[in-house]
């Protein structure tokens, strides 16, 4: 073949192939909107989310608890720390109850629904004897227990409204009986009734009204018809204005929705506006942990119902944001635990759960914002009182023992690397990789139910 005249080799030409033609580059927040999202979907998101919600909520709640009452204590003579103590020892004991619920099955859960009714019920029934009761602002709803320590009995029958009605509602769809508006109402209505009559009796709306909560969200979750579910709503709705216009009191609180200076008279808002101003002087980042001021005697009840407004004072908006976000993914757990559960006890006990702790929640941080009236109920595992502290903790465990159960989620926690007893690299026998891929094979092959993969 002839050269060029240069010498050096001819050039060839480029073939007829058509370029190739590049790929389009991924664009970074679409691919860390996938993996978020991979994550999401996750078996154990739920699981976490619950297990590590209610963790912060709670440790948070204690943190607050302590710079919160330190004022009331020291007014009241008795050392900084001793509401703190008091919140501290509940929530030791809440712990226990959590794991210890967490690990129970599912067929004790039921077991215990009508122990812990029959026992709330009693303890409903001796608040209003004389000498074994006692009035706390006002409300006769409380049992001394010796001391300084005392009892709410109506936190408890939140939780076994939730799972006596659950057994009760599973039991009831298991025999298909559901399609009978007599069965949905018929015993359910009759004894959630009872339980608000005794709650009532003692002057507490607040709780009343979260168990009313409770009962619609299992009629929801039950699938009861629109006609049936409006008429139960009409009926306490009507109940609820009666009491409301027959109370002084209460019709005071209705009337300091968005108030924002106080008033003379009987609707005076002081603690209404004060909660306000708490909130409106915090700022972005707030004024630091401990330097409330409202705190300082200018707020009502500042540890227990508004705990919210004194931590956007020191915490501000970052810091009442971030509660907010811990309740929503606890709710959203929750949700979630119910919606993919096959078991129909399950589905109504997550569901129950979820309905108190979200509408407490609202309930409280609406009434701190001036949205709602101030209903007197705290804010779930984060405001002061053990009465309070003790079942919500347990119905907590209630779901994670739910997320637990989950075919999913059981197969994920078995092949999950242990974090303790692994041998060292280095040290004898150390053939770490293919022993431990055995270990998780083993493990999820037991742990999976037959037909599963």
């Amino acid at each position: 073949m002839p050269g060029s005249r240069t010498g050096r080799p001819p050039v060839q030409r480029a073939s007829g192939r058509p370029p190739t033609p590049r790929l389009p580059r991924e664009n970074p927040l679409q691919r860390l909107y996938l993996r978020a999202r991979r994550a999401w979907d996750r078996p154990l998101t739920a699981y976490y989310l619950i297990v590590g919600g209610s963790v912060l909520i709670t440790v948070l709640g204690l943190v607050m608890v302590y710079s919160a009452s330190q004022i009331t204590a020291l007014q009241l003579s008795l050392p900084g720390s001793y509401f703190f103590r008091k919140q501290a020892l509940a929530a030791f004991i809440g712990g226990a109850l959590l794991f210890a619920a967490s690990r129970m099955p599912v067929k004790l859960h039921r077991a215990l629904a009508y122990p812990i009714l029959a026992g709330a019920v009693f303890l409903m029934v001796l608040v209003q004897v004389p000498g074994i009761g006692m009035a706390v602002n006002g409300n006769q709803n409380w049992i001394s227990l010796g001391g300084s320590f005392q009892i709410q009995p109506s936190e408890f029958g939140k939780l076994a409204l939730v799972l006596w009605g659950a057994d009760l509602i599973a039991r009831k769809q298991e025999r298909k009986l559901l399609a009978q508006w007599k069965h949905m109402l018929v015993p359910l209505v009759p004894v959630a009734f009872l339980l608000l009559g005794l709650i009532m009796l003692g002057g507490d709306m607040g709780t009343a009204i979260i168990l009313t909560a409770i009962l619609f969200g299992l009629l929801w979750l039950a699938g009861a018809p629109t006609r049936l579910f409006a008429g139960v709503l009409s009926v306490a709705a009507l109940i609820g204005v009666v009491l409301i216009k027959t109370s002084p009191n209460r019709m005071a609180r209705l009337a300091c929705i968005g108030a924002t200076e106080p008033r003379s008279g009987v609707a005076d808002c002081w603690q209404a506006v004060h909660g306000i101003y708490a909130l409106a002087s915090g700022g972005l980042f707030g004024s630091g942990l401990g330097a409330s001021v409202e705190k300082w005697g200018q707020l009502p009840e500042a540890h227990t119902d508004f705990i919210f407004a004194v931590t956007g004072e020191e915490l501000g908006l970052a810091g009442t944001l971030s509660v907010l976000a811990l309740f929503a993914a606890l709710g959203y757990a929750g949700i979630r635990v119910a919606g993919r559960t096959e078991d129909p006890f399950v589905r109504y006990a997550a569901g129950g759960v979820t309905t108190w702790i979200t509408a407490q929640a609202v309930i409280n941080i609406g009434a701190v914002l001036g949205l709602l009236p101030i209903a007197g109920v705290p804010l779930p595992l984060f405001s002061y009182g053990g009465s309070a502290l003790l079942p919500t903790m347990f119905a907590i465990g209630l779901l994670i023992a739910f997320a637990r159960d989950e075919p999913a989620v059981r197969v994920a926690l078995a092949v999950r690397q242990p974090r303790f007893g692994r041998k060292r690299a280095g040290g004898p026998g150390a053939e770490r990789g293919p022993r431990r891929w055995n270990t998780m094979r083993r493990r999820a092959s037991a742990a999976r139910s037959s037909g599963e993969r």
